[in-house]
């Protein structure tokens, strides 16, 4: 005997009513909903693309406004013989001379590098992998934000009474400066960075049986290089850019002084707040000069560190 059964497509556009809804996919969703479902995040993709593409138009269009005005300004006076020559002793005269000024802001710059970064970042790593939450990390977390907070001309005068009262106005003294200006961006850019590294990481190189000292250098830095430089390079341009500082702390000087503990100094920031604070074309152009200097110094140090901290991604990945 045969029995005969009526099948039902499995795509059937009746529903368990019995109510014509049209064909649907495997889970049973109506195919006229799921095209009106994708229609919608096509269109929503569509204008989050569009609000972020204006978005970086609206932000550059400043930034470039700013860059092409100091290519044009500084571009009258700045050349080699800016870079190399000495500072004119009289405001007035026209020419280049901003060698001093450049020599100035590098030893400075550097000098104060080399005193934050490391410690910014070794006082990180303690915050992230071994203070956690306790209340010496918490203090320290607390003075690192009041620190990023502390007005510029506050830090220069603070260096102006605890060492150039004593020992006299120096490069070394505006390093301290700006050192200090540093130290926070450096811990807290660090600090983020070190917490995106995921703690999978950390525990497959504990299971291979690394020491914790061992894996921060050789796992969890690494892989948070390319964050901590970033945040290192932003430090460098705020400290490079400053001036407030300096007018308490290096002086000011005309010819090219290399001892950073020994007499006076100079830089680029400095030169451009007392060239551009007189009326008069040569003083005014040097001062453009100035600051087109300072910005491609800046950039080349910026492309030169993200190169270095690839390689070393590279070389540990």
């Amino acid at each position: 005997m045969t029995t005969t059964h009526e099948i039902e497509p499995r795509n059937s556009g009746r529903d368990g009513n019995g109510r014509d809804g049209g064909d649907r996919n495997r889970d049973g969703v109506p195919d006229v909903l799921v095209s009106s479902m994708s229609g919608r995040r096509k269109w929503k993709n569509r204008m989050a693309t569009v609000w972020l593409y204006t978005a970086v138009i609206v932000a550059l269009i400043p930034l470039g406004a700013v860059m092409f005005y100091v290519v044009q300004k500084g571009s009258a006076v700045f050349g080699f013989d800016f870079i190399v020559t000495d500072i004119p002793v009289s405001r007035r005269d026209l020419g280049p001379g901003m060698g001093p000024a450049v020599l100035g802001t590098l030893l400075i710059t550097g000098m104060a590098s080399l005193m934050a970064i490391p410690l910014g970042v070794m006082g990180a790593v303690y915050l992230n992998e071994y203070g956690g939450k306790g209340r010496f990390a918490k203090l320290v977390r607390f003075m690192s934000q009041v620190m990023s907070g502390v007005p510029s001309i506050v830090m220069g005068l603070f260096i102006y009474t605890v060492w150039v009262l004593t020992f006299g106005q120096s490069g070394f003294a505006g390093a301290l400066a700006l050192g200090c200006l540093m130290l926070p961006i450096v811990i807290r850019s660090t600090e983020e960075m070190l917490k995106l590294v995921p703690n999978d990481l950390r525990q497959a190189s504990y299971a291979l049986g690394n020491r914790k000292w061992r894996t921060i250098l050789t796992v969890v830095l690494p892989a948070a290089i390319g964050g901590i430089t970033s945040g290192c390079m932003l430090a460098v341009a705020r400290a490079a850019g400053e001036t407030a500082p300096l007018l308490f702390t290096i002086g000011i000087v005309f010819k090219a002084n290399p001892n950073l503990f020994d007499g006076p100094n100079t830089a680029l920031s400095a030169q451009i707040f007392r060239n551009a604070s007189v009326p008069f074309q040569g003083p005014q152009d040097r001062a453009w000069a100035a600051a087109l200097t300072l910005i491609l110094i800046v950039m080349i140090l910026t492309v030169a560190a993200r190169w270095v901290s690839s390689r070393f991604a590279m070389k540990h990945s």
